[in-house]
């Protein structure tokens, strides 16, 4: 059931040297990275992306003797993200704002760092926290992509730059947050900003020169460009309507992608519209090509070869670019090179990658906005009620806009034949926004009002909402399309997954644990405190024989910022404490005593507003603010939550940040674009509103 290579005898020979030749990582050394124990080269561990180690000291026997080897402590107090690479003894992380750091991987010296300097404003642009997923390597280099949305070549050595390349337009809301990733020497570089109205696309640059070699859109582009367009393009262009083209389209290349070698076919995942309404969109619906969907491409040209479009004409975020899969499954009688899928949508897909034909599709959790995917067709069956866009009624989508499943990264264990998903389970309501109007300065743009369904100050709401909000890691039969086993968790955007041959599966969790379980049955065999929440996936890799394995721990993204604290809150309020962690058996080495959660009180001064100055304002701060701020003004751990302001009761200073932008070197832009000075002090208004609603509430999301 595993994935083999017919390629892979060549580096058979560099196996115990981890195939790293004298010459770095080249090709023989990635394709044979699935047999490799010793180091961990590229993004997924193998061109499969898999995430099965075969290593097996640390197991089900040994793992209650596994303790902390050592840790690094971050420099950023953001979401980490990232999968550590470890070559020839090195593991090389990025942190939150796309540094990059080196350090010793058995002793944890640090070796160098690097700071791309991406400016503090760059933050308004990404829509999910200022976080990055990794690196890639080739030859003596890393590559990695920034915020602001270069690519970087750095020496592996000594983390000096070698070339930067920029990638995007930067007067424009993209931003890249995943890892690229490396064939024959073409650096593979997505990007993000779907939410604020930009066309999407992948690129190949030299990984010597820095040269582009081929960009593929995944959109069409305006009118005048129709005459020079390839022809999936062409054929595209047929599916959208109204002039999307001036609103972005969106279908941004921002996380997943898997390579073939012996098909040589690269597969990319697409991600949502912009705006996500499809009315506002594609006014008259279609199927809006290539959004939400898995495309083949040859990775030397770029050319097109096939698609799977798992939601037509996507109008709720699901996006299609969660962690995709490649193994050899034996189905109905058949070996099946096979393409796995578990996207937001909520169904798990199993697709013939050589064709991208379905094989197979289930709901791998509740699903609401469809009641199954006719095979016939390969299209979802919709509840006509979800389509909001076309209604013009509100409804609640389950799953909602985070998805069933995010981007952390799913594992396969080839001996259980089970793929290891983290899974979330929440709803999202989706409020028609009628005129909707894009503001191409500032905010989201996603044509929904975004005030419309924020927490209401009652505290049974909020225990109702907090208690249906709750994350699993699901083992998922692939051949069977069915749930083997489930850990529930109190909440939501746990880590992402990897599974050992020592029959083990390690997870982080939204609490604030790094755990292992069983990979049978999930019993949970081991546990770790690691005073703040792990979203990330772990890495395991030898050094002189010895097993380690490496997380990092940094509470954000998304999920800590936007929902707000009464659904953060259901795992417990973590603060952001970042460090890499790294354990092997018989470690000893202690964390310091994890410090108190430190928040000012909720303290507000007296609400002088009026109604249509409150009304006003609860609309802007849910499309301007409620991103990185919280729904409702329920702020996280992380960024400032704003009822606890110290400069609330200033007007003058709030204007001066939240207009003028003091604090802009921070992430703290100004919005004087977008906003008056009389809608900012509505702002200042509506969260001392709030606050007092709240500071007389107690309860859930209100704790000290």
């Amino acid at each position: 059931m595993t994935l083999r290579n017919g390629m892979l005898a060549a580096c058979a020979a560099l196996l115990l040297a981890g195939c790293n030749n004298g010459d770095g990582i080249d090709a023989e050394a990635l394709l044979g990275a699935g047999e490799d124990t010793a180091n961990w080269i590229t993004y997924g561990r193998d061109y499969a992306e898999q995430r099965f180690s075969p290593l097996d000291q640390i197991n089900a026997e040994t793992v209650g003797d596994l303790g902390l080897a050592w840790y690094a402590d971050l420099d950023t107090r953001r979401g980490q993200e990232a999968t550590p690479l470890v070559i020839d003894g090195k593991i090389y992380v990025t942190t939150a704002w796309s540094k990059v750091k080196a350090y010793d991987g058995k002793t944890g010296a640090l070796l160098w760092e690097f700071d791309p300097q991406v400016p503090g404003e760059t933050a308004v642009k990404a829509c999910c926290d200022v976080v990055n997923r990794g690196l890639a390597a080739w030859g003596d280099k890393l590559f990695l992509g920034t915020l602001d949305g270069r690519l970087i070549a750095l020496d592996r050595e000594t983390g000096a730059q070698v070339w930067s390349e920029v990638t995007v337009d930067q007067s424009k809301a993209y931003t890249i947050t995943g890892a690229p990733r490396v064939i024959d020497g073409r650096v593979l570089i997505g990007n993000g900003g779907a939410e604020y109205g930009v066309r999407g696309y992948v690129s190949a640059y030299d990984a010597d020169s820095g040269d582009m070699l081929w960009r593929f859109y995944t959109v069409p582009g305006a009118p005048d460009e129709a005459a020079d367009e390839p022809e999936y393009l062409a054929r595209a262009r047929e599916t959208w309507n109204g002039e999307f083209w001036d609103l972005g389209g969106g279908g941004t290349v921002w996380d997943a992608m898997a390579y073939d070698a012996e098909l040589d076919l690269l597969y990319i995942g697409v991600g949502n519209g912009s705006p996500w309404n499809q009315a506002y969109r594609s006014p008259g619906g279609g199927d809006n090509l290539y959004l939400s969907s898995i495309v083949a491409l040859r990775p030397e040209t770029g050319e097109y070869v096939w698609h799977y479009q798992s939601t037509p004409g996507e109008t709720w975020d699901f996006t299609a670019t969660q962690h995709i899969m490649l193994a050899d499954l034996t189905i109905d009688g058949q070996q099946r090179k096979v393409l796995m899928q578990a996207p937001k949508n909520g169904f798990f897909y199993v697709i013939d990658r050589a064709t991208g034909e379905l094989i197979s599709a289930n709901n791998y959790t509740q699903v609401n906005w469809a009641t199954g995917i006719d095979m016939a067709t390969g299209r979802p069956i919709e509840n006509p009620e979800a389509r909001f866009d076309k209604t013009g009624r509100p409804f609640v989508s389950v799953p909602g806009a985070g998805g069933a499943h995010n981007w952390h990264p799913m594992a396969f264990h080839p001996d259980e034949g089970l793929v290891y998903i983290p899974v979330i389970e929440a709803g999202f309501p989706y409020f028609p926004e009628a005129n909707w109007q894009p503001d191409r300065n500032r905010g989201f743009n996603v044509g929904i009002d975004q005030s419309a369904g924020a927490m209401p100050a009652d505290e049974a709401v909020r225990r109702g909402a907090a208690a249906g909000t709750r994350g699993a890691l699901v083992a998922w039969d692939p051949v069977t399309q069915t749930e083997r086993w489930r850990v529930q968790y109190p909440g939501p955007w746990n880590g992402g997954l990897l599974a050992t041959g020592g029959g083990l599966v390690f997870q982080g969790t939204a609490a604030g644990m790094f755990k292992a379980y069983s990979a049978a049955d999930g019993r949970e065999l081991w546990s770790f405190p690691a005073q703040t929440g792990v979203v990330a996936p772990s890495v395991t890799y030898t050094i002189d024989g010895e097993q380690y394995v490496a997380v990092m721990a940094g509470w954000g993204g998304i999920w800590a910022l936007a929902p707000g604290g009464v659904l953060n809150e259901t795992s417990g309020p973590v603060p952001n404490i970042s460090r890499l962690l790294v354990f092997k058996l018989g470690g000893t080495a202690q964390l310091p005593p994890a410090p108190p959660l430190a928040r000012r009180p909720i303290d507000p001064p007296a609400y002088t507003g009026n109604a249509a100055q409150l009304t006003r304002a609860t609309y802007d701060f849910g499309r301007y603010c409620g991103a990185c701020h919280g729904d409702a003004a329920i702020g996280s751990t992380v960024l400032p939550d704003l009822r606890r302001s110290a400069v609330l009761d200033n007007a003058q200073t709030w204007q001066t940040i939240v207009h003028d932008g003091a604090l802009a070197a921070n992430g703290m832009v100004g919005f004087s674009q977008s906003l008056s000075a009389e809608r900012i002090e509505g702002l200042r208004q509506y969260v001392i509103f709030r606050a007092n609603q709240d500071k007389e509430l107690g309860g859930i999301g209100n704790q000290p």
